[in-house]
């Protein structure tokens, strides 16, 4: 909640913006703090308002086992006069900050990677060439270097701040992960938080999902009465709660530790 409020303080952070930059700053001096390896993946999206540089920023701790586990979210924020992103954007980024300090504690026999992806929002009309940026530009280039063929799982946290926590299972992700999700948070008490309705859902995760590797999106996609503060100026840290990113938090410790015994 601390991180959050720290990037949501930024201001908005469109890709481009002053805000945008700064909250770059902050991720990679948090990266640094907590000694993780920092990666960059710098690139040029073509966009319906012209080119745009953007910048996925990735923390890495080094395991031994060949293998690979990847927690992601991004960072910026629509483009919207008034919208400041509390949760679509600064939720994800500051639950990813806090997972880097837990995670700097502890050895894994996997690599982890942590990853912030930029350019999720569309800068028009969501379409598959006007959304996802960073994730569909990581998922080529991982597919090049040959990344993807040793992650174990993907897990991509997406607006899971809300006071009112309720995740329902997205109909694109991995069954078996979500599997081991749900049953993570009914053993750690949080089922009522994990709901059994489900519908599907473009986001970060997509990318990954379509060439094969063993991802799911956590996303509550029901913010406000009728989803009514989702991209509009009530997306404010006023509506957010610590104990929905304690919740989150924990489950994603409790699957890690899941993964770490040779589960997927």
């Amino acid at each position: 909640m601390a991180y959050t409020h720290a990037v949501v303080s930024l201001g908005p952070r469109p890709v481009g913006s002053r805000p945008h930059i700064a909250a770059e700053l902050l991720i990679e001096s948090v990266i640094k703090q907590f000694k993780a390896e920092l990666l960059n993946d710098y690139f040029t999206a073509k966009t319906p308002i012209g080119a745009l540089q953007m910048r996925n920023i990735i923390a890495r701790f080094r395991g031994t086992s060949g293998r690979a586990v990847v927690f992601t979210g991004h960072y910026d924020t629509k483009k919207m006069a008034g919208f400041w992103g509390a949760n679509d954007g600064g939720s994800s980024t500051g639950l990813l900050l806090e997972l880097l300090r837990v995670l700097s504690k502890q050895k894994h026999p996997d690599d982890i990677y942590i990853v912030w992806f930029d350019g999720e929002e569309a800068f028009q009309e969501w379409t598959a060439a006007d959304s996802l940026y960073g994730s569909r530009h990581l998922e080529e280039k991982w597919a090049a270097d040959g990344t993807l063929s040793h992650i174990k799982a993907l897990i991509n946290v997406d607006m899971i701040g809300d006071k009112d926590l309720d995740i329902a299972k997205e109909d694109n992700s991995s069954r078996t992960l979500t599997k081991l999700v749900w049953d993570t948070a009914r053993e750690l008490g949080y089922s009522k938080y994990f709901l059994d309705a489900s519908g599907p859902v473009d986001d970060d995760h997509m990318p990954f999902v379509r060439v094969g590797v063993n991802a799911i999106d956590l996303i509550d996609f029901d913010y406000g009465p009728n989803n009514a503060y989702w991209h509009t100026s009530q997306d404010v840290m006023a509506h957010l709660g610590a104990h929905s990113f304690q919740v989150v938090g924990d489950v994603l410790m409790g699957v890690l530790k899941k993964l770490d015994a040779g589960r997927s």
